[in-house]
């Protein structure tokens, strides 16, 4: 069983953590040397890590996985690989959904990530864009109003 909740200061290093691991494991291999330089390099910006608003997957006391909000934007999606396929995306997605106040989230998603978005209703803008080394796909997701 899982527990969402937002994630405080504190933290803010597992957080880091948690995304740096995921990172190198599953986008890294995609990405040149300054890709994985620049993400590095934005994750370890503290400044920029606090300004985020974000979510964090507890199995216990353990962080499994993190959603996180500039804004409209999603800054940081990612789950620990030993709890994947156990629904921590789609219940951090549905937190985002019902906690952000607005209908419509941007994304510029790795290209591993591209179909866990297409499933969670996320349609592509542009085609695959490379910027400071990063690979990503601009994506929006539109929540149907009632």
């Amino acid at each position: 069983m899982y527990t969402l909740r937002k994630l405080t200061p504190q933290d803010l290093q597992p957080l880091v953590e948690l995304v740096w691991r995921v990172f190198l494991e599953f986008e890294a291999p995609e990405y040149s040397e300054a890709g994985v330089q620049t993400f590095y390099n934005y994750i370890h910006d503290a400044d920029a890590v606090a300004a985020l608003t974000a979510c964090g997957a507890y199995d216990g006391e353990t962080l499994a996985g993190v959603l996180a909000l500039r804004g409209d934007h999603i800054s940081l999606f990612f789950v620990a690989k030993e709890h994947h396929r156990r629904g921590i995306g789609k219940a951090l997605f549905a937190w985002l959904l019902e906690h952000a106040g607005t209908c419509r989230f941007t994304v510029n998603s790795s290209p591993y990530a591209v179909e866990v978005y297409r499933r969670l209703g996320f349609i592509e803008t542009d085609t695959e864009q490379l910027t400071g080394g990063i690979r990503y796909t601009p994506m929006v997701y539109k929540k149907a109003v009632d």
